[in-house]
C-alpha cells in the first residue's frame, strides 16, 4: 500500500522546474542533497545561492514522523499551537516504551499495562489531529518509515536522531526536536542552516563477512562523533549501487553517530526493487519518471572534489569487518586487531550477550544473514557461549522471517525473540544482574554504545558491529574471535570454521503480514477529546515558558561545569526515565545526573552555593529556582551529542537554567536550546573554560544588545572577590532571537495563531 500518493505526485511534479531554477542561480552542477534541499524551499523563502554552513534557510518538509518517547512532548506542544489538524502527513510510532526481558509476547503485554496511559494519550491525540498511529508491537519507527513512507527525493523530519535512516531510500531525512516538528505540523517554515556537503565515494563490492554496517563503522572512525556536524553525507559510486536499499539505510542511520545532519544515496535499481517489494510500485513508477532529478549531476560524481567540501573514498572490496567501541561509536577497530586492542586496554573478552536488532540493523536481509550463521552453528554442533537476543524491525519483518523459518533457527540456538521494538538499544532492557554493576562485555548491532545506555551498568563494555558478526562473536563468546581466520571447538571436540554469511536482499516469496499495526486517524477529529488526568505521573499539560524580561541576566550561579563527553544521555537519561517523557516536572529529576562535575570528578554531585552543601544536580537547580536565582550550565566539546530528545533542553529550562555555555554544540541540541528560549553560547576562546570556578556567579552584562553576529560579554565573579571578563559567541539570527524574547518558539506560533 502506498501512503500519501497525491503528496508524492505533487513533489515530483514540481521538482524539475525547481531544480532547474536552482541550477541557474547556483551556476554549477548540483549534488543530490542540493537538489532535494532547493526543491523543498518554503514558499516565502527567496531563491539564492545559499552559503554552506552559513545561510539559515526556510524549508517545507513533506512529512513528520514521531516515536512514542518524543511524540509525547511534541504533541503536548502541538496542542498549544491551536491548529485543528496536522498540515503535512504525520505519524506516531510506539516502539520505545516496550521493555525487553522475557520475550515478545510477555514483554508486550507487560508494557501495554505499564505504559497504557501514554499509548492511549498518543492514540487519541493522533486521532484528533489527523495523524497516523502505529500501535505498540508494530515495529521500530525507522524500519516502518522505510517500509511505508520514505520515497526518493523527498524531505522529512522526525523527532528522533535516527530519522536519517530514510536516506537509504534517497530522502533528505533529518532528526529534530519536538518544537521543530510542531513548526512543520502547524504549516510553518522549518529553519535549518544550509548544510555543508561531504561526499563518500564507494568503489568495489562487499563480499564475505563484510557488510554495509562496516562502511559506516569505518566512516565513523575517520570522521569521529563530531566530524559530520553541520553536513550532509552523500554516498555515490559503483559500490553504492551494488548495495541493497536496507543496507544503504543502515549506513545512513548511523550517520547520526558522526553528527551529520543526514546522509543519503542517489536513486538506483535497489531502491526500485525495494519499493516494489513493499507494495509501492506506483511510487517506483513515479520515481523512474523523474530519476534524473533523484541523483547528483554526472559532473559532480566525476569530479567530486570540486563540488563537495570533503571527499572520502572507500574500497568495499578491501574493507574489513569492524567492531567499534567501547563507550563511543567512533572507536573503530578492524576485527583482525580486536584481540590485541582488548588485551592492551583491559577490555573483558568474555562476551555475555549478543544482541541483534534496532533501527539500524533489523531488516529482512540483516536477519537472514545472521540466521545463516546461526544455522551453521546448529549444523556444526556449536552452541552460543553468550546469551542471544533478537529484535525484529517490524511486524512485517517478524511475520515474514517467521514464515521463512529464520525465527526457528534462532530459537534452535536458544535465542530470545523480543518485541518488534527498540528494546536494549535505547535502554529498555531489564537485564538480569545489571544492578550488580559488574565489568562485562556485550556485542550488538545497534548504533550507540554510550556508558549505561543498554542496561544502566556503567561497567558494561558495549561494542557495535554487523548482525552477522554479532552472531559469530556470540557463538564464540570471545570478543577477539575473528571468523575470517579462527576456528571453534564443537560438541564432538572437533575444530570447525564458520563459513561467510549468506542471505537475501528481499524475501523470495515477498513480504507478508496479517496485521501491520497501523491505525488511520478519524476522518473528522474535532469531536475527539484528549484527556490528561491532573494527578498523572506520566503526562502533564504544558505551561508556556515565560518571555525574556528585556534585562541583562545577572547573578547566575554555576549549576555544573561538565567535564568531557556530555551526551543527551548524560543530560536526560533514557532507560527507566522514558516513562516520564510526557511529564516535564517528573523527568526533570534526571537532569544532568550523568554529567561529570569538573570540581570533584563525580556524577550528580554539585555544590549548592546558597548552602555550601553538595547535592544532586536537579535538587540544586530546584533550590536556585525556588530562591529566584538564575543558573548556568558549562560544558565541553560536542555538548548534547546523541539523541534528538528535546527534554535535554526543556528540563534545564524548567529548572531555571538561563544559559548553556560550551566549547561546541551538537547540531540538534543547539537548535533545541534555541527553540525552548534558552541561550546557547560558545566560548570565543576555548581556554576560558578553565577560568570558571565552582563557586562562580556569572553576569551577562550586554544581553540588552543581543543581536545577530554580535558576541556577548560574560563576567565571572569568583568567590575570592576577583573577576574575569570573557567573550562568548552565539549563532542566533533575528528569528531565533525572537524565540528567545518570546520565551520559546512555540510561544510565537501560539501568538500568531491567535492574531
Amino acid at each position: 500500500m502506498a501512503f500519501d500518493l497525491d503528496m508524492i505526485k505533487a513533489v515530483y511534479a514540481g521538482m524539475g522546474a525547481r531544480i532547474e531554477a536552482a541550477r541557474k542561480v547556483v551556476n554549477k552542477p548540483l549534488t543530490l542533497s542540493e537538489k532535494i534541499l532547493y526543491s523543498h524551499l518554503y514558499s516565502d523563502q527567496k531563491l539564492e545561492a545559499f552559503g554552506r554552513g552559513k545561510s539559515y534557510v526556510d524549508f517545507a518538509p513533506d512529512r513528520v514522523a514521531m516515536q512514542d518517547a518524543t511524540a509525547q512532548m511534541a504533541l503536548l506542544q502541538f496542542m498549544q499551537a491551536g491548529k485543528p489538524t496536522a498540515a503535512v502527513p504525520s505519524t506516531v510510532h510506539c516502539d520505545h516504551l516496550i521493555m525487553a526481558k522475557q520475550g515478545a509476547v510477555e514483554d508486550l503485554r507487560t508494557s501495554l499495562t505499564a505504559s497504557g496511559e501514554v499509548f492511549n494519550f498518543l492514540e487519541s491525540v493522533s486521532n484528533k489531529y489527523g495523524i497516523g498511529f502505529w500501535k505498540p508491537g508494530a515495529g521500530i519507527i525507522h524500519q516502518v518509515v522505510l517500509e511505508n513512507y520514505a520515497f526518493p527525493g523527498g524531505m522529512m523530519i522526525g523527532t528522533d536522531s535516527h530519522t536519517v535512516n530514510a536516506g537509504g531510500l534517497g530522502m533528505v531525512a533529518i532528526g529534530v526536536g519536538g518544537a521543530d516538528a510542531v513548526d512543520v505540523m502547524a504549516g510553518m517554515a522549518w529553519e535549518l542552516k544550509f548544510p555543508k556537503l561531504i561526499g563518500v565515494k564507494l568503489t568495489g563490492k562487499l563480499s564475505g563477512w563484510t557488510a554495509p554496517k562496516d562502511v559506516i563503522l569505518k566512516v565513523a572512525g575517520i570522521l569521529t562523533v563530531k566530524g559530520g556536524t553541520g553536513a550532509i553525507v552523500e554516498y555515490f559510486g559503483e559500490g553504492a549501487k551494488s548495495m541493497s536499499c536496507t543496507g544503504k539505510g543502515t549506513i545512513c542511520n548511523m550517520g547520526a553517530e558522526i553528527g551529520a545532519t543526514t546522509s543519503t544515496f542517489g536513486y538506483d535499481e535497489s531502491m526500485d526493487r525495494y519499493l516494489r517489494a513493499t507494495e509501492r510500485a506506483e511510487v517506483a513508477d513515479l520515481a523512474n519518471g523523474v530519476k534524473e532529478h533523484l541523483t547528483g549531476d554526472p559532473e559532480v560524481y566525476a569530479n567530486p572534489e570540486k563540488y563537495f567540501d570533503q571527499v572520502i573514498e572507500i574500497d568495499l572490496s578491501t574493507l574489513e569487518p569492524h567492531v567499534n567501541g567501547p563507550f563511543t561509536p567512533d572507536r573503530a577497530t578492524p576485527v583482525s586487531q580486536m584481540r590485541a586492542e582488548a588485551e592492551k586496554n583491559g577490555w573483558p573478552t568474555k562476551v555475555e550477550w549478543g544482541l541483534i536488532g534496532s533501527c539500524t540493523n533489523s531488516s529482512y536481509e540483516d536477519l537472514s544473514r545472521a540466521a545463516s550463521i546461526a544455522k551453521q552453528a546448529v549444523d556444526k554442533k556449536l552452541k552460543t557461549k553468550a546469551e542471544f537476543g533478537i529484535n525484529p524491525g517490524s511486524e512485517q519483518i517478524r511475520y515474514t522471517v517467521d514464515r521463512d523459518g529464520f525465527i526457528k533457527i534462532f530459537e534452535d540456538l536458544d535465542a530470545r525473540i523480543f518485541t518488534n521494538a527498540c528494546g536494549p538499544c535505547i535502554g529498555q532492557w531489564d537485564r538480569a544482574g545489571a544492578d550488580k554493576k559488574e565489568k562485562n562485555t556485550i556485542i550488538h548491532s545497534f548504533n550507540r554504545n554510550f556508558s549505561k545506555r543498554a542496561d544502566g551498568n556503567p561497567n558494561t563494555h558495549a561494542f557495535v558491529t554487523s548482525p552477522e558478526m554479532v552472531a559469530a562473536i556470540a557463538i564464540s563468546g570471545d570478543l577477539g574471535f575473528n571468523p575470517l581466520t579462527d576456528t571453534l571447538t564443537n560438541e564432538d571436540g572437533e575444530q570447525v570454521k564458520l563459513d561467510p554469511p549468506t542471505g537475501w536482499e528481499l524475501p523470495e516469496k515477498g513480504f507478508d503480514v496479517e496485521d501491520n499495526g497501523y491505525q488511520a486517524p478519524a476522518a473528522d477529529g474535532s469531536g475527539v477529546e484528549v484527556k490528561v488526568a491532573p494527578d498523572s505521573k506520566r503526562l502533564q499539560l504544558l505551561s508556556p515558558f515565560l518571555p525574556w524580561d528585556g534585562n541583562n541576566i545577572t547573578g547566575m550561579k554555576l549549576l555544573i561545569k561538565a567535564k568531557g563527553k556530555c551526551t543527551t544521555d548524560h543530560i536526560s537519561m533514557a532507560g527507566p526515565w522514558l516513562r516520564f517523557r510526557g511529564h516535564l516536572d517528573n523527568i526533570s529529576d534526571n537532569t544532568l545526573t550523568g554529567a561529570v562535575n569538573f570540581a570533584n570528578e563525580a556524577t550528580d554531585s554539585v555544590k549548592n552555593q546558597l548552602t555550601g552543601e553538595y547535592g544532586t544536580v536537579p535538587a540544586t537547580a530546584r533550590a536556585y529556582k525556588a530562591a529566584g536565582v538564575p543558573s548556568i550550565v558549562v560544558g565541553d566539546h560536542n555538548y548534547g551529542e546523541g539523541s534528538s530528545r528535546e527534554h535535554a533542553a526543556m528540563q534545564p529550562r524548567h529548572l531555571g537554567v538561563k544559559a548553556v555555555l560550551v566549547k561546541s554544540f551538537a547540531r540538534i541540541h543547539e537548535t533545541n536550546l534555541k527553540k525552548q528560549g534558552m541561550l546557547a553560547l560558545t566560548f570565543a576562546n576555548e581556554a576560558d573554560y578553565d577560568l570558571i570556578q565552582e563557586d562562580d556567579t556569572l553576569d551577562l552584562v550586554d544581553l540588552k544588545d543581543f543581536s545577530e553576529g554580535k558576541p556577548l560579554t560574560l563576567v565571572l565573579n569568583h568567590k575570592d572577590g576577583s573577576s574575569d571578563t570573557i567573550k562568548v559567541n552565539h549563532t542566533y539570527n533575528e528569528q531565533q532571537i525572537g524565540w528567545f524574547r518570546a520565551g520559546s518558539a512555540l510561544n510565537l506560533i501560539a501568538a500568531k495563531q491567535k492574531s
